[in-house]
């Protein structure tokens, strides 16, 4: 609230001393609260008194000017201050809180999966390794998936949320090395069950966040909240092989059996005014544990979720293979280490169902909902490959 202290209201020396305090010094006031249409609240405060609680013992290094983002980052502590980022702060936790009550709404059973793993989830080349006493190595988790599925086993509908990491040596806008991921995953459910709870969430985030936002969007992020109101259920869905002509007659060179990147990912979502949901990649291109569609086994039952602006995929998922033989048999083509596995190939040997889920990040979700160029803002002290502190 803005705060008017005049001449006669107070005594001269605390007008004086008013007129003189440094940017982030604390102060309490005491004062009328007043109607003013100028306001942006519609109210201001005329201060009878006012306290210094603490200078700055230095001048703050953020001044009414601009700086660059590198400058920005080395100075995160502080930059945490500003209107911008508070604004993005709290749109992240109505975020998190939408996640979390849709779930729970939802008869799901929140379940915590280990952050420290002895294998890769996604293979072997983005993991942080550590050491871990007599035991060996250990590894930052990249997912809690395989676990969730272990869980799901135990009380039909689960979710994991809490932070992931992947070591990949990427500088984009889109990567960071730690960040956080929700992650349910549904017993009895196929990948058209699948894709539906993929799109309810994403709807459910994006109407949450509006409802309660939308004002700190428009005058502080100038965020263009209209594309925002288009996301409602249901999402276009195209297969992988549709996405690749899209690809194509937009002049973009690609071939069947290519992965699609970030620039692709554009190209397809454009056609789109709400997120799009591409699904039945090339199983060559999915994890392992993707189970193969028995219309045709080129293509895994997997699916990604494509925000709309250029945000690219914001969820990722797939029905999981349930059958035995063909889990070893992908682990094996994989050439992944099958002694680490033994206890989720347990799920299969004790009884299995189908069974589909899928994981979202936080960060690119609140980077497309506030419209921001960069993930590095969306948490509160980020980390990349050049960057572990402030």
């Amino acid at each position: 609230m803005q705060c008017v202290l005049f001449k006669g209201n107070v005594p001269p020396e605390v007008f004086v001393e008013a007129d003189h305090l440094p940017q982030e010094t604390s102060v309490a006031v005491t004062g009328l609260v007043k109607k003013d249409p100028r306001s942006p609240l519609g109210f201001e405060l005329d201060v009878k008194g006012l306290r210094v609680v603490s200078k700055p013992a230095r001048e703050f290094p953020i001044g009414h000017k601009e700086h660059g983002v590198a400058f920005l980052m080395e100075q995160r502590h502080n930059w945490l201050r500003s209107l911008r980022q508070q604004v993005i702060l709290r749109v992240r936790h109505s975020v998190v809180k939408a996640i979390r009550d849709f779930f729970d709404g939802r008869g799901f059973t929140l379940v915590d999966a280990p952050i420290f793993t002895p294998s890769a989830c996604e293979g072997t080349s983005t993991l942080f390794e550590v050491p871990y006493f007599d035991l060996g190595k250990a590894y930052l988790t990249q997912s809690g998936q395989l676990y969730m599925e272990a869980a799901a086993m135990a009380l039909g509908k689960v979710y994991c949320f809490g932070p992931t990491f992947r070591a990949e040596k990427s500088k984009t806008r889109r990567h960071l090395t730690e960040f956080w991921m929700v992650e349910p995953e549904v017993a009895y459910m196929d990948l058209d069950g699948d894709m539906q709870l993929m799109e309810e969430l994403v709807s459910y985030v994006v109407q949450t966040v509006l409802a309660k936002h939308e004002r700190e969007l428009v005058e502080v992020l100038e965020r263009d909240v209209a594309k925002l109101r288009e996301v409602k259920t249901p999402f276009p869905r195209i297969t992988y092989t549709e996405a690749v002509e899209v690809i194509r007659k937009a002049g973009h060179p690609m071939s069947w059996g290519d992965d699609i990147g970030g620039d692709e990912e554009t190209i397809v979502a454009s056609a789109y005014d709400r997120p799009v949901m591409v699904h039945r990649y090339p199983s060559d291109l999915k994890a392992f544990y993707f189970k193969r569609d028995p219309a045709d086994p080129k293509v895994a039952m997997g699916c990604d979720v494509l925000a709309p602006e250029g945000y690219g995929e914001i969820i990722g998922g797939g029905q999981r293979e349930d059958d035995l033989a063909v889990l070893e048999a992908s682990i094996e083509k994989h050439a992944l280490p099958k002694e680490a596995f033994e206890w989720y190939l347990d799920v299969r040997r004790y009884g299995s169902v189908p069974h589909a889920g899928f994981g979202m990040g936080v960060e690119r979700c609140v980077a497309w909902i506030c419209g921001l160029h960069h993930v590095r803002e969306t948490i509160p002290f980020a980390r990349m490959m050049e960057r572990i502190t402030p």
